[in-house]
């Protein structure tokens, strides 16, 4: 795949045709990375290698991304201004707590939503207060409503009534049925208060890119599937330049119960962006539980390429089929797993026959 063989080499910018520019702006369009493909253009000194047409693809992405990260900051303030009034205190997680902290793998880094996580005890009282801001609930049939209050580990998305911005308000990393235990008290240990804000904080460095690997691995549906690897190949670049960090992430993710997560981080950062990483700290993962299968290499190695066209490979629609049920199947037990698919397959069922009807 030609992004994969871009991101993984960037000098290799300097040898494309026309047509071969042409298919990696559609890729990287397609994995939400032509803001991080401009990145590494920039990085591997080779703008000026660039031909003219896909060059203003590159900046309208470039330019598009600073002004996401400059609304989000915004967002960062006025969220902190509520939990302020509330007495509460958040924490930042993924594409918001990269950019308020000014963390390298930000550059070029798009996101829709910012999310954030409260205490389950401050679940109630957080809601409120962002309501009094202007975020509201969107609007959820009853079943769907029902189903994020009681089983998820977030509560349905809010809205801005003014800005249209959307917030994720968290109270877990994974749903409460969820077959991994998260020890989500001590996801809230060494957390770093951001600039600026009184009652904003973000994760420790190594919780914040087990918490990456722990939502990329358990989602079921992976559209932005190799952008959010991408976050974690430079994350471990990033992050390992630290010292002692490879003792202290196993340690972390012994602690929190995420040892599954970074093993499968490790295995498919590797497989898809040949990320480097310490030989003492892959040996001391040997022997670990977990360390994937024939047949989850063969659903992740396709499920994580964009959708797109020239992605396609035998069996691409099958492995995607194949990662939604896995994260349904780790999200809750096989009773629960039945009725919540019965119930959605049905409400899908009535809604193609209404549109049917309608026409």
């Amino acid at each position: 795949m030609l992004l994969l063989e871009v991101l993984r080499k960037p000098k290799h910018i300097s040898s494309l045709r026309l047509s071969e520019w042409d298919l990696l702006i559609r890729q990287a369009r397609s994995a939400d990375l032509l803001g991080r493909l401009w990145r590494e253009v920039e990085l591997s000194g080779q703008v000026d290698r660039v031909p003219e047409a896909p060059k203003r693809h590159l900046l309208a992405a470039k330019f598009l991304v600073e002004r996401q990260h400059d609304a989000v900051r915004r967002e960062i303030g006025y969220i902190d201004e509520a939990m302020r009034a509330a007495g509460l205190r958040a924490i930042l997680l993924k594409g918001a707590a990269y950019v308020a902290t000014g963390k390298a793998l930000a550059t070029g880094r798009t996101f829709s939503d910012v999310d954030i996580l409260v205490d389950s005890d401050d679940l109630a009282a957080a809601e409120s207060a962002l309501s009094i801001y202007g975020w509201q609930p969107v609007k959820q049939s009853a079943y769907d409503e029902a189903y994020y209050r009681e089983w998820m580990h977030e509560i349905p998305p809010l809205v801005h009534v003014k800005r249209n911005t959307t917030l994720d308000l968290h109270h877990a990393i994974l749903p409460i049925t969820a077959r991994i235990k998260v020890n989500t008290q001590g996801l809230r240990e060494g957390n770093a208060l951001v600039d600026g804000c009184t009652n904003l904080y973000v994760l420790q460095d190594a919780d914040m890119l087990l918490h990456g690997a722990t939502h990329l691995f358990h989602e079921g549906e992976l559209a932005h599937g190799l952008r959010d690897l991408h976050d974690l190949h430079l994350m471990f670049g990033e992050f390992g330049a630290l010292p002692l960090f490879w003792d202290h992430l196993l340690i972390r993710a012994r602690y929190l119960g995420l040892m599954t997560p970074l093993l499968y981080a490790v295995r498919y950062s590797r497989r898809k962006f040949h990320t480097a990483f310490p030989q003492e700290f892959l040996g001391q993962l040997k022997n670990q539980p977990g360390q994937g299968s024939i047949l989850m290499d063969f659903c992740y190695d396709r499920a994580l390429l964009p959708k797109h066209a020239s992605c396609e490979q035998f069996g691409s629609g099958l492995a995607r089929v194949m990662v939604y049920l896995r994260s349904h199947w780790l999200k809750m037990p096989l009773g629960l797993l039945v009725y919540h698919l019965s119930v959605k397959s049905l409400a899908r069922l009535r809604a193609k026959e209404d549109k049917a009807a309608t026409a």
